[in-house]
């Protein structure tokens, strides 16, 4: 959100906070204030830093920094008047819930009542506490979000963003800067703006009408579930006038149906089917909900994405290729069974691999290869699959005919697998190596024929891709003297080769399932690993 839209926030503050307040009693001048502050400061970790308004200190380490930087002068009154910096706090704090936050994290209603005049001895060093406190927690969610997403799912791992948040307040104090201070640290895509704008847009209409639970609907179909299911498109904007009657599913109530698919990820049939029912019947509040989330996500990224880089979104099952602010290249991906979960993270593309043997995991080994080769022996070689066992010098290569495979133990499963290159290889003619700590890369594969589905989960974690030899194209081109006629030409040879990039790429795979298209379309998708479900419980968490 930029510093002019700021500007454009409800004021409530401002409508009705003086600039200047009288603090009564001893609290009426600096020096008194300054000892207060020094005394509740030290003797803070004693008292669980609780004010008498009930609300916790929550950054307590950072708080006491700043004030032992400054000598423990107050931040927020100016000689017994309030200054313009709490006006502009308050006002952000309230602006807090634009961006999906809830202001009462941030003592909204502690602070709205000691600001009200008099104030009597010991409450101006609470609201000078709590009003600091307020800043660097707000600060500290605009940078990084409220959520540590890491200690809420062990298979997300985020680049968050860092900065010296007391020295940014001091700064935003001198410069009396307050609100702009703040909105700065919000990330400046301008995804997340839009995302921002639609959270306001969904909060500010009532709910849409639900369609009944019942058989599927199509053209042709008639009755009162028509009816409401007219109603609820037009709600969304999605239904035009028609002069079908308005329990009748005609071709304009179809084309409308097929809108609403595209904007949610679903088959584009034109058929009201159980998946289509189910996204109507959610509520205006649950695509709020979703879009919150997906804000958060938003301040868990780093500033910048890189000049070339790649984005994967796993709800989406989607791959793009950006450089210099373009995107270049958009093709399908399959992503990660529901028990086999492709992670969320953030690591550089260091080199590719044409022609890869699959070294297969060993707990793929044992779940997936070994039920196979009981099955039908004989595939372990149809599928050109090597057995071996040790390791360096005493690694062995193993005779498939000699092993009874019924006999062996998957608990501690003795062999390694080896799929030599070729045409039923895993892999594919390519993978694309970025190393990290989940062993997920991304890779061509045989199975074409899954990209044809709507639904494309059925990996066991690592990202398949519709066109590799067109993102091996994109991922050499700065690698000279890579092309696709080189490429080719050590594709044919059926050699396994290691190709590394003069520069690594870095590569993004993230868990979108809201955000907003190029054509400012809200682009909504199923929360296929129930993760907004745990951000959403997480965020709804009350502050302590």
């Amino acid at each position: 959100m930029s510093h002019t839209t700021l500007r454009c926030l409800p004021l409530i503050w401002t409508l009705w906070l003086p600039l200047t307040f009288s603090l009564s009693g001893s609290a009426a001048g600096n020096g008194t204030l300054t000892e207060q502050l020094r005394v509740r400061i030290e003797n803070g970790a004693q008292q669980g830093q609780r004010t008498p308004a009930g609300n916790h200190i929550l950054a307590e380490q950072s708080l006491r920094r700043f004030y032992l930087q400054r000598s423990f002068q107050p931040a927020w009154s100016d000689n017994g008047s309030l200054t313009t910096a709490l006006t502009e706090l308050l006002a952000s704090i309230d602006a807090a819930s634009i961006q999906g936050l809830d202001p009462a994290d941030y003592h909204q209603a502690a602070l709205a009542q000691l600001a009200m005049p008099p104030l009597g001895p010991g409450q101006a060093t609470d609201l000078e506490l709590l009003a600091t406190d307020a800043y660097l927690l707000l600060a500290s969610h605009y940078l990084g979000g409220r959520v540590n997403p890491e200690q809420l799912d062990p298979e997300w791992r985020a680049d968050r963003r860092e900065l010296d948040l007391v020295k940014h307040l001091e700064q935003a104090l001198a410069s009396d800067h307050v609100g702009a201070s703040l909105t700065e640290l919000l990330p400046q895509q301008p995804g997340y703006r839009l995302l921002t704008e639609q959270l306001v847009a969904y909060r500010q209409h009532l709910d849409w009408p639900s369609v009944p639970a019942g058989p599927k609907l199509e053209t042709g179909s008639t009755g009162p579930r028509v009816a409401a299911l007219r109603a609820r498109l037009a709600a969304d904007g999605l239904l035009a006038g028609s002069n079908a009657p308005q329990d009748t599913f005609d071709s304009t109530v179809a084309d409308a149906v097929r809108a609403f698919q595209a904007q949610h990820g679903l088959e584009t049939d034109g058929v009201v089917g159980s998946d289509t029912l189910a996204e109507l019947n959610l509520s205006r509040a649950d695509r709020a909900r979703q879009i919150r989330v997906n804000l958060e996500r938003w301040r868990w990224l780093p500033n910048e994405l890189g000049r070339r880089h790649l984005r994967v979104n796993i709800a989406d099952y989607r791959l793009e290729a950006w450089q210099d602010g373009q995107r270049q290249i958009d093709m399908k991906v399959i992503v990660g069974r529901d028990y086999r979960r492709t992670p969320v993270f953030s690591e550089l593309m260091r080199y590719l691999v044409l022609n890869p043997r699959w070294v297969v995991p060993p707990s793929i080994a044992v779940k997936d290869k070994l039920p196979q080769f009981r099955k039908d022996p004989a595939s372990v070689v149809a599928k050109g699959f090597e057995i071996y066992q040790g390791w360096g010098s005493d690694e062995r290569r193993i005779d498939p005919a000699s092993i009874d495979w019924r006999a062996v133990n998957g608990r501690s499963f003795p062999y390694r697998l080896v799929q030599r290159p070729g045409p039923q290889n895993a892999l594919g003619q390519i993978k694309f190596m970025l190393p990290n700590k989940f062993d997920v890369y991304l890779h061509d594969t045989p199975d074409r024929q899954l990209f044809a589905r709507n639904q494309r989960n059925f990996s066991s974690g690592c990202i398949r891709l519709q066109r590799p030899l067109d993102l091996a194209v994109w991922v050499l081109s700065e690698t000279p003297p890579w092309n696709r006629a080189q490429i080719d030409r050590e594709l044919a040879s059926g050699v396994e080769q290691t190709v590394r990039l003069k520069t690594p790429i870095p590569v993004h795979i993230q868990y979108w399932t809201a955000w907003v298209d190029d054509a400012d379309q809200l682009q909504l998708r199923r929360d296929l690993y129930g993760r907004d479900k745990a951000l959403a419980a997480a965020l709804d968490q009350a502050a302590p």
